[in-house]
């Protein structure tokens, strides 16, 4: 076990906690300006453009970029490779962060956010695709709390209660997985009833089945950069198992990962083949879904096969970086770029400097979370006394 820092809960004047600290305070302040004076006070939406870029980022990319929690605990728990246990605990950090964080930003696109459990108490929308997606991030945020805690009970010494969470590590995966596989497709699903609004070339009756493949893509992108950054900045919290399996985590979900962008290239190619969309690719459209279709799906899955051919784990990260841009760019030309497309230039959502600086600030928040309990809590190895702590 790596020893702790000293000065884990003492204050320093570091470059990140100087930046972070400006972020958070400016995000505090348009925080009070979003709630006291509503949408129009900090954001460009409209009637046409409702959803701007607290969806498409702060939601669509921060639940596909959460991913990886289902993602390492299947491959762990459900699928037996326990070679990759060392992953899990991160990854679940991760995955439990960005989801409380997407629910958190949430409150600042729909307000009011003590009505929040609204549609499940008062007026019940079971036949609304948002419900379904509201109900499965409700629930499998709680799903990953409680596997996230035994680590705050190993913290805490609570072994009798943490020991009853164990047992549940098998239920709790599978129903995980259950719950990540429903609201990755229904997020894709939602665009199903904007055929005039999304542009051809990005509206295909596959949208669900997308959403979902490029999501497992994600989380096993998102574990190779989060554990790339993990060993640069907590490398003195590691302990030797961390640091002995993080070659073969790197390898084998880089491996996974080139199969699996492989088949969502395919998959993507079938879209535009059955819609029959080819002559689109002529367009200026064309050529940015292009761009996405070769430079961020085809390209990374080229330097995935060759790291891991080469067994080079720098290459495979860096696919892992580029992936994760690619992620969010998909996103981002789905939900902004390629949303209401037909409209002229002047009447185009373009996001107000606020929007962005709410979506900084919850990124940082996340940083700042990420860190708090890397340093504290034993995440990057295993507690005393706690032989089964992964």
């Amino acid at each position: 076990m790596s020893n702790e820092g000293t000065t884990a809960g003492k204050f320093q004047m570091t470059p990140f906690n100087m930046v972070a600290g400006v972020i958070v305070i400016l995000g505090v302040i348009v925080t009070i300006l979003r709630f006291t004076g509503g949408l129009g006070a900090v954001t460009n939406l409209t009637d046409y453009n409702p959803w701007g870029i607290w969806i498409g980022f702060d939601l669509l990319v921060g639940v596909a970029l959460s991913a990886g929690g289902f993602v390492t605990s299947a491959a762990v728990y459900i699928f037996g490779l326990k070679k990759y246990h060392s992953a899990v605990r991160p990854a679940i950090l991760t995955a439990f962060l960005g989801y409380a964080l997407v629910v958190l930003a949430l409150h600042y696109d729909v307000g009011r956010p003590w009505r929040l459990p609204y549609p499940f108490i008062v007026q019940q929308g079971t036949s609304s695709v948002l419900f379904e997606v509201g109900a499965c991030v409700a629930l499998y945020l709680t799903v990953l709390f409680i596997e996230w805690s035994p680590t705050a009970m190993e913290w805490l010494g609570l072994k009798k209660i943490r020991g009853i969470v164990i047992k549940l590590t098998l239920l709790l995966t599978i129903f995980g997985v259950i719950l990540s596989t429903l609201h990755q497709s229904s997020l894709g699903a939602l665009f199903l009833i904007a055929p005039s609004k999304l542009h051809p070339l990005w509206y295909s009756k596959y949208i669900p089945i997308y959403f979902f493949v490029s999501a497992v893509i994600a989380g096993l992108s998102m574990v190779i950069f989060e554990s790339t950054l993990s060993h640069r900045y907590f490398h003195d919290k590691m302990d030797e198992t961390h640091l002995a399996e993080s070659r073969g985590v790197t390898l084998g979900f880089g491996k996974a990962a080139a199969y699996t962008l492989a088949g969502y290239f395919l998959l993507k190619v079938i879209g535009v083949a059955a819609d029959n969309d080819w002559h689109y690719l002529a367009t200026g459209y064309g050529a940015w879904f292009l761009v996405e279709l070769l430079g961020f799906i085809a390209l990374p899955c080229f330097v995935y096969a060759v790291g891991v051919r080469e067994k080079n784990t720098t290459l495979i990260r860096w696919a892992a970086a580029w992936t994760v841009l690619g992620i969010i760019l998909n996103r981002f030309n789905i939900s902004l770029i390629a949303f209401n497309y037909h409209l002229p230039a002047s009447e185009r959502y373009f996001p107000h400097w606020m929007e962005v600086v709410i979506s900084v600030f919850i990124v940082t928040l996340g940083l700042v979370l990420f860190r708090f309990i890397a340093t504290r809590m034993p995440i990057f190895y295993e507690a005393a006394g706690y032989d089964d702590a992964h």
